[in-house]
């Protein structure tokens, strides 16, 4: 694969979301319908988030599908929190299967009626609607895997859509300020890692800069640390959902291990 920076990859990564638009929303259907079955026992601890419970997860998935549509819906401009839209729930209710499909049923109906050009708000750097649905798919992709981890199933990405979801995190790092925070901590700047996907997928470089945001580009290079493996192992991994000791590393672990605490969702 060609050297392709962040930047450049804009043209790329937008005929994506218009070419296969229906794609990713039916990705979401399914999604959505995946985790809505895990929700049996709602009292089941979720490891990979500590202090949840299933009951906890979907609470916070059905949250941000409501938080989605509050903002495509009302053409929200300004910034808004989740925590700031109505969820249908009373004070300290969870939600469970049935109120999850409910929300997961409104964002579809929501996504495939809005003009994925028009202007609304985003904590990424896209100020478009078609911002959100990569967004709440690899939302719904990841807490599906908490909800497979927590019963002890063996989760599941195909490579394509993992493919896609490291790219999709690396495009709105720079832009999660609650991460660049804990990033400029780091004393990082200038230091490079490197994924690497085994089965063929795809290799990105991430270099550190500074204030903590982070520039990245497409194709081989020598990073200062390096993991290799399947491409659905690596999205696992930059989202704390594998430990990078699960694949084969190469370079300043150390380093490594720290950047990854750093960019924790």
């Amino acid at each position: 694969m060609g050297q392709v920076t962040e930047n450049n990859a804009r043209s790329a990564d937008q005929a994506t979301e218009n070419g296969a638009g229906g794609g990713r929303i039916a990705h979401i259907e399914t999604e959505a319908a995946r985790l809505a079955a895990l929700a049996g026992d709602l009292s089941v601890p979720v490891p990979t988030c500590p202090g949840w419970t299933i009951a906890d997860l979907i609470t916070h998935v059905g949250r941000t599908h409501r938080w989605a549509v509050h903002v495509l819906r009302d053409q929200v401009r300004e910034k808004i929190w989740s925590r700031q839209v109505p969820s249908g729930l009373a004070e300290g209710q969870s939600g469970d299967a049935a109120w999850l499909m409910e929300g997961a049923a409104e964002l579809l109906d929501t996504l495939r009626t809005t003009d994925p050009e028009l202007e609304v708000w985003t904590w990424g750097p896209d100020r478009r609607a078609a911002w959100w649905p990569r967004r709440m798919h690899f939302e719904l992709v990841v807490h599906r895997v908490d909800a497979e981890l927590a019963l002890g199933l063996d989760p599941v990405v195909p490579a394509g859509v993992a493919t896609d979801g490291v790219e999709e995190f690396l495009h709105n790092l720079p832009h999660a300020v609650w991460v660049t925070r804990s990033l400029a901590g780091l004393g990082m700047e200038g230091a490079t890692i490197h994924l690497h996907a085994s089965d063929g997928e795809g290799e990105w470089t991430i270099t550190q800069g500074p204030t903590g945001k982070i520039t990245w580009a497409r194709g081989h290079a020598k990073g200062d640390a390096a993991v290799q493996g399947p491409v659905s192992e690596l999205l696992l991994m930059i989202y704390g959902r594998r430990s990078p000791g699960d694949l084969t590393v190469h370079g300043d672990r150390e380093l490594l291990d720290r950047w990854l605490a750093a960019v924790d969702f």
